[in-house]
């Protein structure tokens, strides 16, 4: 029998992959293993990110014991050349339903001809569209949408197949990526090895999760975006958990509440494709913004002068990640105290994050401006100074990234703050004003 082609996009792993289990199931066991660099994708993500799909990318050939098949190129024309020339009877994925990924398969489809392309799961627990109203309409809101998203649940893991016989073709090599950055440890065993770390701190979590001077998260947002685990095994091994500690119950739930905000991102980008540059709430596209100068390069180089601001941005400068608390109060800062518009921060952000994930990157800089569909009131102004002494009392974060500092009496004080906070909030909620909201 031809062997079935399995085309890995954003599931790289072997555990809980369905479309590893329908490929398996399509035939006789044989798999041809196949990853397609595309261009558009490949020199759109920031240099972070293209250096750990690399090392995700060794650590899944490895696992495939060397069998991993590369193309360059556009898949619309490599997927069916390479099903072509090895005879696969059928191409597997995972269903991919972002505006570029849903357009992209249907055309890979199209020119498959009579070959089926067959999606089964997607990249999240419950796949996006499918949490609807009582009326058939999408969410807008997080909290109702977290409690029909509970309810409506999602399947166990997919089994692992055991005896899939992997095919070989012709391989253009894997992909190498050089980024200032180094990236984390990629690969599914790293994902599994992080999670399983993390179990044991999950009744920390309520407190500590936004507290950057700790170890509090779960550091699990690359590894997700990567599809090196799946968020239903994750969730699987919370479920299993529940009820026999009532702290470690109270962090599952709330870890689990953080998934689904992964989720919502995802369903409303799948509602809301246009979220990707335009503001969800219509009355945004008259906000008065500011054009983006010498202020605008201190913020992305953390020179502010708002020690907070300042540690979050060289975080994510040398680091290629961001404590989520610290994303909100920089963000926050570039659209209400800069007054700059929140597109030019979610692509600084994309272009530096290991774990740039499109929906969430932009529904949540929608949420901090104000603009999305469920968001923070625009009046909602954080205070960099307030949150600096809520969140690292003792400043153990911004001791870290801002050396300079590291020995005064009060590193929370602003030292030569580029804007008057107080002035730009009152600049920013008149301007709110001003758009009819």
């Amino acid at each position: 029998m031809p062997p079935s082609l399995l085309w890995f996009r954003r599931d790289l792993r072997l555990r809980d992959h369905p479309a590893l289990l329908s490929a398996h199931e399509d035939g006789d066991g044989s798999v041809l293993p196949l990853f397609v660099v595309d261009p558009r994708v490949w020199e759109r993500a920031g240099a972070p990110r293209r250096a750990y799909l690399a090392a995700s990318l060794r650590a899944l050939d490895e696992d495939l014991g060397g069998r991993l098949v590369v193309r360059y190129g556009d898949p619309v024309a490599v997927v069916p050349e390479v099903t072509r020339a090895t005879g696969a009877g059928s191409v597997h994925v995972s269903e991919d339903l972002g505006p570029y990924g849903a357009a992209r398969d249907a055309a890979v489809a199209d020119e498959l001809g009579d070959v089926p392309l067959r999606a089964t799961g997607s990249p999240y627990a419950v796949t996006p569209g499918r949490v609807l109203t009582q009326q058939g309409t999408p969410y807008k809101v997080f909290t109702p949408f977290l409690k029909a998203w509970v309810e409506h649940g999602w399947r166990d893991p997919a089994r692992t197949p055991e005896d899939v016989k992997w095919v070989g073709a012709d391989s253009e090599g894997l992909p190498e990526a050089s980024s200032e950055i180094p990236p984390p440890e990629a690969g599914e065993r790293a994902a599994l090895e992080q999670w399983a770390g993390f179990l044991d701190r999950v009744a920390e979590y309520p407190e500590d999760r936004d507290r950057p001077d700790r170890d509090g998260t779960s550091r699990m947002s690359h590894h997700l975006h990567f599809g090196e685990v799946h968020p239903r095994s994750l969730l699987a091994d919370l479920g299993a958990r529940l009820g026999r500690d009532p702290e470690w119950d109270e962090g599952a739930r709330k870890l689990r509440a953080e998934l689904a905000w992964r989720e919502f991102h995802a369903d409303m980008l799948h509602h809301r494709p246009e979220a990707v540059t335009e503001p969800l709430r219509p009355e945004f596209a008259r906000m008065q913004w500011d054009e983006p100068g010498e202020q605008y390069d201190a913020w992305r180089a953390g020179r502010t002068g708002f020690p907070i601001v300042d540690a979050g941005m060289r975080e994510l400068a040398e680091t290629g990640y961001m404590h989520n608390r610290v994303r909100m109060i920089v963000a926050s800062f570039l659209v209400k105290d800069l007054h700059v518009d929140w597109r030019l921060g979610a692509e600084h952000f994309l272009d530096h994050l290991v774990d740039g994930d499109l929906a969430s990157n932009q529904l949540n800089w929608q949420w901090v401006a104000g603009c999305g569909s469920d968001a923070a009131p625009y009046f909602r102004v954080f205070n960099p100074v307030t949150q600096g002494r809520k969140f690292d009392p003792d400043a153990a974060y911004i001791r870290r990234w801002v050396p300079e500092l590291r020995d005064v009496d009060d590193p929370h004080e602003p030292v030569e703050p580029i804007v008057d906070h107080a002035e730009a909030r009152r600049e920013a909620l008149a301007r709110w004003e001003t758009i009819g909201s």
